[in-house]
């Protein structure tokens, strides 16, 4: 069976940290994905907010590092959970648990960019993001890392490791 997800989108508030009775992390948040084609018209191109949920290391670093508005990368799996209302009713939710979150876009082009519509501007392009076991991009950096781990590369491609 195969059950994978990978959504790309602007986070549509800020991540909110919890920990559950044994002290385990767990983030929520919600992703706002545009559809890659317009209306039934041919109009406006319609938003997917697509509920994510992020566990330990994985959900710390998403507190940390993301805001409203963030262009996030999400891969995962979707998971449907029953529940009952206050009424009694029974229902269902669908949500995607994050295994892997990456950063959508370059610091530098996230304070160019606004939150909402098709405000994807600048080279915002997708690249194959680094290994997880570097510590780069992913969500596998240790919450504990110091800051000065992570240098700034200039725009010369002769200093990237591909």
């Amino acid at each position: 069976m195969l059950n994978h997800i990978t959504i790309m989108g602007r986070l549509t508030r800020d991540p909110e940290l919890r920990r559950t009775g044994s002290g385990i992390a767990v983030a929520s948040f919600t992703v706002a994905v545009d559809r890659d084609f317009g209306g039934r018209d041919g109009g406006e191109r319609e938003t997917d907010f697509i509920d994510c949920v992020a566990w330990r290391q994985t959900g710390e670093f998403v507190s940390k590092y993301f805001t409203k508005g963030s262009m996030i990368v999400v891969s995962g799996r979707l998971q449907i959970r029953g529940w009952t209302d206050k009424e009694g009713n029974k229902r269902r939710s669908a949500e995607v648990v994050a295994d892997n979150v990456y950063f959508g876009e370059s610091k530098r082009d996230s304070g160019n960019s606004s939150y909402g519509g098709n405000a994807y501007g600048g080279n915002n392009s997708y690249s194959a993001p680094a290994p997880a076991a570097s510590g780069f991009g992913g969500y596998s950096a240790p919450a504990s890392a110091p800051a000065s781990d992570f240098a700034m590369l200039e725009d010369d491609d002769a200093q990237l490791p591909f």
